[in-house]
């Protein structure tokens, strides 16, 4: 198959230095060349949107290492799901940006049946302009809902202004979730629900592709006490007002949807760890409900974690002599990539690969 043929990815994938088109609807979405269509297993992340949209949602998962990469790509495989990469700015600093980019293009070779999204998960505006120029990522986030309204507003601006310019999305964040992520804190007396008016009024003034809203989730173990969920109302609010603006449909994207489940943390304790045995988090029957109402992405990280924990504690806690790393390793690898397809089958993505390459090649 020739190579002069545009690919679907807001980077090219590796080897095949191409380039890509904007399309009309959710923006990129790919490009014909000359009666072929040359697969770029990472494509962009609104490609992902326009057919998930209202029906189900894709899994965004954070990676550090390579073990992590391959369970997370073994597991798609297994589930036949699209999914989203995030890249977060603390592992660009603890494996380094270029590592974890190799990584990547690696398993894309490993795994040439996969089609993913590049994702920056919660980045500054510095983060997010070196992203946009590197050429790699399909979408970035900008994180400014620290700030007030107006400045957000303003630095979400700038983003997306450089971002599109280079045919990348942006996700932009409204309302403040609790818990931790990275380095940022936000305890439960300041976390507040996003507004769907001033939603709205965001969208339509930053020109965001995706909002991140605070719906009800918080980052990290500890997010719920008791039977609190999710609020539909604020994400069906959000969805009509946006119609009733006359935007187009704006993906909306879940942060803090880990599950915490009540197994792993038991058994984690029971290897010697010290987790509150009272940690929840979202309940998984809620991801579907909330992905058709305009749900397009589910981050989820923490409980990517506590598998990586309760393997790697069980492991040593019941051989205490050894001393290699690569067994836990590959239980986890085994492990994570069951995972993955569960989350896959809860988020209703699995089995819907062919369903986004045939998008792509409208």
């Amino acid at each position: 198959m020739p190579r002069s043929c545009k690919v679907f990815a807001g980077a090219a994938s590796a080897g095949n230095r191409c380039r890509f088109e904007v399309l009309e609807g959710f923006g990129l979405v790919g490009a014909r060349g000359r009666g072929y269509l040359w697969w770029a297993m990472i494509v962009p992340t609104a490609a992902l949107y326009r057919v998930a949209y209202g029906k189900y949602a894709v899994g965004a998962y954070n990676i550090n290492n390579a073990e992590q990469t391959m369970g997370l790509f073994r597991g798609c495989v297994e589930s036949q799901a699209p999914f989203i990469i995030q890249i977060s700015k603390g592992a660009r600093k603890y494996t380094e940006k270029r590592m974890l980019e190799a990584i990547i293009r690696s398993a894309e070779e490993i795994f040439p049946e996969t089609i993913f999204a590049v994702h920056l998960d919660h980045g500054d505006e510095e983060t997010c302009i070196d992203c946009i120029n590197s050429g790699f990522y399909s979408s970035v986030m900008i994180d400014a809902s620290h700030e007030t309204f107006e400045k957000n507003v303003e630095i979400t601006k700038r983003v997306v202004d450089l971002a599109h310019a280079k045919g990348i999305s942006v996700e932009a964040e409204l309302g403040m979730l609790g818990g931790v992520e990275e380095d940022i804190a936000v305890d439960e007396a300041h976390a507040c629900l996003t507004d769907p008016e001033e939603a709205v009024e965001f969208i339509k003034r930053t020109g965001c592709d995706s909002l991140a809203a605070a719906i009800g989730t918080s980052h990290g173990a500890y997010k719920f006490r008791g039977r609190q969920s999710l609020h539909f109302d604020v994400i069906e609010k959000i969805r009509e007002n946006v119609t009733a603006a006359g935007l187009p449909p704006t993906p909306i994207v879940m942060h803090g949807s880990s599950s915490v489940p009540a197994e792993e943390v038991a058994r984690i304790n029971a290897a010697g760890g010290t987790l509150d045995p009272s940690a929840c988090g979202v309940d998984e029957n809620e991801y579907l409900p909330a992905a058709r109402l305009g749900v397009a992405k589910v981050n989820i990280d923490t409980d990517g974690r506590l598998v990586w924990t309760r393997v790697h504690r069980e492991f040593f806690h019941s051989k205490p002599g050894e001393f290699d790393f690569r067994p836990p390793g590959k239980t986890f690898m085994d492990e994570y990539a069951k995972f993955i397809a569960h989350k896959n089958v809860k988020l209703g993505s699995a089995g819907q690969v062919e369903a986004i390459r045939a998008s792509l090649a409208k």
